[in-house]
């Protein structure tokens, strides 16, 4: 590469190599801690680049050192993770281009294999060279792969089989290999270029400008989630509705406070997040929630979303029902909703409709909830 740091110092586009590759793998949801190996002569240069990356979106970082070879650095770093860990991502500080969808692809290939890694299939004609410079050969491509990282592995398998790596391995693939695991290949991203010479520092600029050229919206990931719930009436003299207590000649009846609105936009967000619904978080059969008001439910549902690094964009609730009339509440539930998610009220709808009198709802036998909860969070490659 040339200059006068390693290339993971080197900046690109105003920021170090390894400060953009930690903010594009450690803000995927799945990464739970980050190990950092390093040249012990480069401990001050990872400092400044630690200093550099915004830690405090990051998932823990620790440094290892390594060492004379590939495979005892990689060795090294995989020696320094927590006992919790099961699985491991091993990428190169020089691919600062990872992307989520990425990793994403990667982690389900590990499903079903040993391990799994991300390559793309070789589309030119390769040629092995004579000692003069000509071509020797022609050499068929089909079946041949170029490899890309990050490669993962269940822990204890790679942990093993790198305790017999070949010394001169080129990967970590080879080393599983070398110890009969079988490796997966997932389709991988012509983005994800290893910076190596002065030219893929000029690429690696192309990327970036091309990224900043997008939308946000195209930066980001979206997730949409969906919410149903239904309370039936019962003895009462009011109901809540999104936070809202309603005067009312009857209840609605549930193990909670039965707020069917919020319980609708709970289970939307819990749904965008893949996390199930409140009946898995809170269930029904534990006592201690029985009366509880659903704010808890909602305010824990938006704690998962932030810890994973998602915010609400926005939050549209339906209420289907005869009567009370929610049309002079829904102001007041659009401001409380709000103030529990922690966005703007316009950020926030609250409407209601009828059903024609048809059905349980038309009977007055109770009330239903739609939702529908839109989260956004990084996309993964730091701009």
């Amino acid at each position: 590469m040339g200059g006068e740091v390693p290339k993971q110092y080197q900046r690109l586009g105003g920021h170090t190599v390894l400060s953009r590759t930690l903010a594009a793998l450690g803000t995927h949801a799945a990464i739970s801690e980050v190990v950092v190996v390093l040249n012990p002569n480069d401990s001050s240069l990872t400092a400044s680049a630690l200093a550099e990356a915004d830690l405090r979106h990051l998932p823990p970082v620790r440094i290892a050192e390594g060492g004379a070879t590939r495979a005892a650095s990689v060795a090294a770093g995989l020696d320094a993770l927590s006992e919790s860990v099961t699985h491991v991502l091993i990428h190169d500080a020089a691919r600062p281009f990872v992307s989520h969808a990425l990793i994403d692809r990667i982690l389900s290939g590990l499903k079903t294999s040993d391990g799994a890694a991300p390559a793309l299939a070789v589309t030119d004609a390769l040629w092995r060279e004579t000692a003069q410079g000509t071509v020797a050969q022609a050499v068929p491509r089909t079946g041949l792969w170029r490899a890309q990282t990050p490669q993962a592995f269940a822990l204890d398998a790679i942990r093993a089989a790198h305790r017999h790596a070949p010394p001169d391995a080129a990967d970590d693939v080879e080393v599983a290999r070398a110890a009969g695991l079988a490796v997966a290949i997932v389709p991988g991203d012509a983005d994800n270029i290893k910076l190596t010479r002065p030219e893929d520092m000029r690429r690696g600029a192309q990327i970036l400008a091309a990224f900043r050229g997008q939308s946000e919206a195209s930066r980001m990931e979206i997730r949409l989630g969906n919410g149903y719930d239904v309370h039936r009436f019962g003895p009462g003299s009011r109901v809540v509705l999104c936070g809202i207590k309603i005067p009312h000649g009857r209840g609605l009846q549930g193990h909670s406070d039965a707020d069917v609105g919020m319980h609708a936009v709970t289970d939307a967000i819990y749904g965008a997040l893949a996390e199930g619904d409140i009946g898995q978080h809170f269930p029904p059969s534990d006592p201690q929630w029985k009366g509880a008001a659903s704010d808890i439910f909602l305010r824990h549902a938006v704690g998962r979303a932030a810890e994973r690094g998602f915010r609400i964009g926005n939050v549209d609730c339906t209420l289907v029902c005869e009567r009370p009339k929610i049309g002079p509440h829904a102001p007041a539930m659009r401001a409380r909703l709000a103030e529990i998610m922690g966005v703007a009220s316009d950020c926030v709808s609250v409407k209601a409709t009828t059903s024609e009198r048809l059905g349980f709802t038309g009977r007055e036998e109770g009330i239903a909830a739609l939702a529908t909860a839109t989260l956004l969070g990084p996309a993964g490659v730091p701009g």
